[in-house]
């Protein structure tokens, strides 16, 4: 369907008659991703259309809605870096018509089921979640409904079916974990719907039905997944599904009468198995395995694992264990999500299954400030970076050290993103914990990481980053900043590192990078360096994406002990040579010894 051979396609959906197939696609990783359309009918490979051909603008989708296949709900911030505001994009022309300015603090709208925009989400002056609503698409003035503060975690769904009340996942009030409530945009009135009945974990997913616009039914990410079917035709078929599969159900797509539904399932050891399933008869027809070269036996299960905190709070996460090796004084890898507001989950985690392959135990901790666990577990984390946060990565390590797991002489560290930033406090804050660490496409300066972020980050700093990390134009925040930052205790290293870098990262850019390394080889230290000129916040490019888990494993190798690919192909030993920059040759315009 489509020849692109510069970038890979990261998302892809069926306009809403099924006549194309649309997508977006962004250059090198910059994230100003377009939208793009590709016809079904005719032969041949089509020729795709670039719907939204702005330079430097981001496109975002908001509705894809079957009532109206000609046209999607789109956000561009055409006029202005920092904003978006809402447009319908014409699927076969490309052109665009204005349905909501941004006022200037919007973050997200959602149009009702007469596909009236209708709601919108925003920062308020507090730093916190406020929810705004209009008449119609013909009325220009936006009331604030309701006010939430940035300790609260407020999430819209959709439109109840009565296009009053409003779908939310909410933890505002008195309570810890979120619930699905209902918000009356007339009064400001919320009920509540659901709340988990295990009382562990926050509210995750709605279902609902397009044909009834009924909740079907709900669904929760504790240790693993729960789902709670709301009707006896939902509750047959998660029971049939069940026994189709062992994997956690994803229905991915439907019939328009939702006769028949498609599902895949997240499994560790089967990933995305896909069947066609038919709700009438039970009976469901295999279709594919996106990944058909994976061997279920040769893949580790998944354990989900807890353990106590230095302060006595309850961490969850999940162990990897490699597959007929006894679990004994294993040397580990320590992997760490990004985010840092995210979570890992029970199922399929490619980079877990590749070092389990390689003899490794590979243990992902939900530290503190992860997503899921409540209020109380993610107010955890402000002004913890590098802080408790750390600490609950520690404290993972000496559980897996006690319970025998772990060779205390054979932990590296390895995430990307917040990861990235963890891997980089590892080994200067801890540097007796670990024996190596990669670093990948992470922060070095809490500094100069919030005073690069992209414009359309900027409305929403005040209840995120300024609120958990600190606002560098704040001179005591700044102070706090720089005593979280590796970058200004590179001293403390003294193991070897691996940094991988996308040019293009519009997030964590380059200077996080280039200013580490400089650092770490002005002092001696040993550092690996990757860099890839066509790559942005972590490489999509099937090359780059080889070149760089070779490049891992040979490194964690060298400094763990684990396998090492013997036969590698010449393409990606060649593009290891390629993107490995002379650290001799990396220079920056400041090295900020003074965080400035």
């Amino acid at each position: 369907m489509t020849t692109d051979t510069i970038r890979p396609v990261r998302g892809y959906f069926w306009s809403a008659d099924g006549s194309m197939l649309l997508y977006v696609q962004d250059k090198g990783g910059n994230e100003n991703f377009h939208v793009y359309s590709v016809p079904i009918e005719g032969s041949g490979t089509p020729e795709a259309s670039n719907l939204t051909p702005h330079d430097g603008v981001r496109a975002l989708i908001y509705a894809v809605p079957p009532e109206r296949p000609g046209e999607i709900l789109i956000g561009l911030n055409q006029r202005d870096p920092s904003l978006f505001d809402a447009y319908w994009l014409d699927v076969e022309t490309g052109e665009t018509r204005l349905v909501a300015e941004n006022p200037g603090n919007f973050g997200g709208v959602i149009p009702d089921h007469d596909l009236q925009v209708r709601l919108a989400t925003g920062q308020n002056a507090e730093g916190g979640t406020s929810f705004y609503t209009r008449a119609s698409d013909d009325d220009p003035e936006w009331r604030e409904v309701v006010a939430y503060s940035a300790a609260e975690t407020v999430r819209p769904f959709r439109f109840h079916k009565d296009n009053r009340r409003v779908y939310l996942a909410s933890n505002a009030g008195d309570v810890n974990l979120q619930r699905l409530v209902l918000l009356d945009l007339d009064t400001g009135e919320v009920e509540e719907v659901e709340s988990d009945p295990e009382s562990e974990a926050d509210f995750g997913s709605a279902i609902f039905s397009d044909v009834t616009d009924e909740l079907i039914a709900t669904v929760y990410v504790a240790d693993t997944v729960r789902i709670y079917p709301k009707n006896e035709q939902v509750a047959k078929d998660i029971d049939r599904l069940r026994q189709i599969h062992d994997g956690t159900p994803n229905v991915s797509s439907s019939t328009t009468d939702e006769a028949k539904w498609m599902v895949s399932f997240n499994s560790p050891t089967d990933p995305g198995a896909t069947y066609l399933y038919d709700r009438e008869t039970g009976e469901a027809e295999f279709l594919f395995r996106p990944r058909p070269w994976l061997e279920p036996a040769q893949l580790a299960d998944v354990k989900p694992v807890s353990f106590e905190a230095r302060d006595g709070l309850t961490v969850h996460g999940y162990l990897t264990l490699p597959v007929g090796i006894e679990p004994e004084g294993l040397p580990m890898v320590l992997l760490v999500h990004g985010g840092p507001w995210a979570r890992d989950n029970w199922g399929y985690q490619p980079e877990a299954q590749m070092l389990a392959n390689r003899g490794y135990a590979v243990l992902q901790v939900n530290y503190r400030g992860s997503t899921g666990y409540g209020k109380d577990f993610y107010n955890a984390a402000v002004k913890e970076f590098a802080g408790k946060m750390h600490d609950d990565l520690i404290d993972g390590v000496q559980w897996a050290v006690e319970e025998g797991i772990a060779n205390p002489d054979l932990v590296g560290v390895y995430g990307g993103s917040y990861g990235g930033y963890a891997t980089l406090v590892s080994l200067t804050f801890t540097p007796e914990t670990f024996a190596c660490g990669v670093d990948y496409v992470g922060p070095s300066s809490l500094i100069t990481l919030i005073e690069s972020f992209p414009a359309y980050w900027r409305p929403f700093l005040k209840g995120t980053f300024y609120r958990f990390v600190g606002d560098p134009a704040v001179e005591a925040d700044r102070e706090h900043m720089k005593a979280r930052s590796p970058l200004f205790h590179v001293d403390r290293i003294e193991d070897p590192i691996l940094i991988v870098q996308g040019a293009n990262d519009p997030r964590v850019t380059q200077l996080e990078s280039d200013q580490m390394v400089v650092a770490l080889r002005d002092r001696g230290i040993p550092v690996q360096y990757i860099v890839a000129d066509n790559e942005g916040h972590g490489f999509s490019n099937a090359d780059n994406r080889m070149a760089l888990y070779h490049s891992m494993e040979t490194f964690f190798g060298e400094c763990l002990g684990g396998r090492v690919q013997k036969n590698v192909p010449d393409a990606i030993r060649t593009k290891v040579a390629e993107l490995t920059v002379d650290v001799d040759d990396v220079t920056v315009a400041v090295v900020e010894e003074e965080g400035r």
